[in-house]
């Protein structure tokens, strides 16, 4: 028997929606701004949080193996067949993969330029939402009480 706590897991995912809304902000109004940089740089680092905690929660609820590092999380998953798309998997080793230079680095972060993934993310965060949920659907049975 598993352990899987979906409520915590949808309280993650919930943040999606206005992270994706920050990315999508800042893409479409881009003017090289610090302040736009930072909210690029906190919505790039809160995507990184909500995908690798996700991944973390299923990863210790349904026992898969364990994760060394970051993109780890992300392979173990896609592994387990939880995402859907090749695209998302690719999309999703990128990004975790900016963690060390926006928690570590943070200092030599340039914060002048769009990165390529900002606009493209919105996007990626829903499928990864739409994944877990098919997921967890597909191995506990769908939710019926909200």
């Amino acid at each position: 028997m598993y352990y899987v706590n979906r409520k915590q897991i949808e309280t993650i995912l919930d943040q999606i929606e206005e992270i994706g809304g920050g990315l999508s902000h800042v893409a479409e109004a881009w003017d090289g701004g610090y302040l736009k940089g930072l909210i690029q740089e906190r919505c790039l680092h809160l995507a990184i949080e909500v995908v690798t905690d996700v991944g973390s929660c299923l990863i210790d609820g349904f026992i898969m193996r364990d994760a060394g590092s970051y993109e780890d999380i992300i392979s173990i998953i896609h592994d387990e067949k939880v995402l859907g798309d090749s695209a998302v998997y690719g999309q999703l080793l990128e990004l975790v993969a900016l963690r060390k230079p926006l928690v570590q680095d943070y200092y030599a972060w340039d914060r002048s330029k769009l990165h390529p993934l900002t606009p493209a993310l919105p996007g990626v965060l829903e499928r990864f939402a739409r994944d877990v949920r098919r997921y967890l659907d597909q191995e506990l049975g769908v939710r019926t009480d909200g």
